[in-house]
């Protein structure tokens, strides 16, 4: 398989990016890798990159979009932080990402037994995590379905506030990037949130926050996403 190019990239929708990751998680979960030549990848993208998609995903160690997905070098762009949390420069490579080098996809992409979020749960301080961790609580107190033992001990509270959090960073990029805004708007890119079971090895997309403007989606608007 080769590494993308500048024609590839153009003629990638964002539909057909997500269509890309969907087929590349099914062949990770069946463990049927596609064959690629790593070194001879590399060599394709010495003089350029044009990656379809840019995941934002956790440091876990466990969660690395490249695998999970199946891609190679030069096919997608890897944001990595602690909670899969949204802030100014994480923002900024992102529209670097989609405007400058022609990303179609934006994946905000969560996983299970996440140990940021059990850290927000139980209101953990602890130097500058302390303050990334606050990033984390307004899907803590969004949670209402858990009325006893709202903390990291409870498997089901923890996974309810993983996708909470999730949901929130796909709506805080489009909120907080103009640039994004525009491009989701005119069709150019599109949005979708997600979550990874690192025991399955399954990424599942959500409908409720699956933003993309094409013929499968004509209506859409961020003006009505706002309401």
């Amino acid at each position: 398989m080769k590494a993308h190019n500048k024609e590839t990239q153009a003629q990638m929708t964002p539909r057909k990016a997500l269509q890309f990751l969907q087929e590349g998680n099914d062949r990770f979960i069946n463990n049927l890798k596609a064959n690629r030549n790593l070194l001879e990848q590399a060599n394709e993208t010495r003089d350029g990159q044009w990656p379809f998609a840019t995941i934002l995903s956790c440091i876990d160690s466990r969660t690395s979009a490249e695998l999970i997905f199946d891609q190679g070098l030069g096919d997608i762009f890897s944001v990595r932080i602690a909670g899969n949390i949204v802030n100014t420069d994480i923002l900024g490579s992102m529209e670097f990402a989609c405007k400058v080098a022609g990303s179609k996809l934006i994946v905000v992409l969560g996983h299970s037994k996440c140990g940021a979020v059990k850290g927000a749960c139980d209101h953990v301080e602890m130097g500058n995590l302390t303050e990334l961790l606050s990033k984390i609580q307004p899907a803590v107190y969004q949670e209402k379905e858990t009325t006893d033992d709202r903390t990291s001990k409870n498997s089901g509270f923890v996974e309810n506030v993983a996708e909470i959090n999730v949901k929130r960073s796909v709506k805080n990029i489009i909120e907080r990037s103009f640039v994004l805004e525009q491009m989701l708007e005119e069709g150019q890119i599109g949005i979708v949130g997600a979550m990874h079971d690192i025991e399955s090895g399954k990424v599942i997309f959500y409908d409720d926050v699956m933003y993309i403007k094409d013929n499968s989606n004509p209506e859409f608007t961020v003006t009505a996403l706002r309401h």
